[in-house]
């Protein structure tokens, strides 16, 4: 976040004589209360000053990047879950492929009967079985699939920024999200690259909306 040039000045008043009143930074600066509410607030939100009542502002010690860095720790994966696409282990090849491209996804989720995790198709798995196949409507998604427990996964309330690292790590595009459920992994949700690339931008959208 790009700090205006009366901001970093509140900051740096800030910074010298707190705790301070916001009617004494405005007499530091010969302005009106009323005209620098906003960029208190601004400062307040973004975590370069805090406020407590009848004593002031006062400056927390940390830097735009230290600020950035808290605000992402504290994303959770529920806040950016988007739906998941399932396919049954007993469905072919073929109609996994079908799938894929009409929902425009990278990674299939391959349920049992339960509706419990059992694999993981990508791109690469199924462009690999259809290579040399001339009967992809026979052969199962459940021969072909990365099975448990060979595959990555998140929970709702795990930091966004660890699935991410997650995806980089093990060089994948996408992971489910699941519930603990007797006797396996219920999939509830989905967290991909581009998922991960959404958050980003609106942080940053956010910030910009804030200056």
């Amino acid at each position: 976040m790009e700090l205006s040039a009366r901001q970093k000045k509140i900051v740096e008043i800030v910074k010298e004589n707190g705790p301070i009143t916001g009617e004494n930074i405005a007499d530091f600066l010969n302005l009106t209360r009323a005209t620098l509410r906003p960029d208190l607030a601004i400062l307040t939100m973004a975590g370069f000053l805090e406020a407590r009542p009848r004593v002031g502002y006062f400056y927390t010690g940390k830097t735009g990047a230290e600020l950035l860095t808290e605000k992402i720790k504290k994303i959770k994966v529920h806040e950016y879950v988007s739906i998941p696409i399932v396919v049954n282990e007993s469905v072919s090849v073929y109609d996994a492929i079908t799938t894929m491209f009409l929902e425009d996804v990278g990674t299939l989720f391959v349920v049992d009967g339960e509706g419990l995790l059992t694999g993981i198709l990508s791109r690469k798995d199924l462009l690999r079985a259809s290579i040399g196949q001339q009967k992809l409507s026979a052969i199962p998604v459940h021969i072909i699939m990365t099975r448990m427990p060979n595959i990555a996964v998140c929970r709702r309330e795990d930091p966004l920024f660890e699935v991410a690292k997650l995806l980089i790590d093990r060089q994948i595009d996408g992971v489910p999200v699941v519930r603990d459920k007797e006797p396996g992994l219920e999939v509830v949700g989905r967290i991909t690259k581009t998922t991960i690339t959404k958050a980003f931008v609106e942080l940053v959208t956010d910030s910009d909306q804030h200056l």
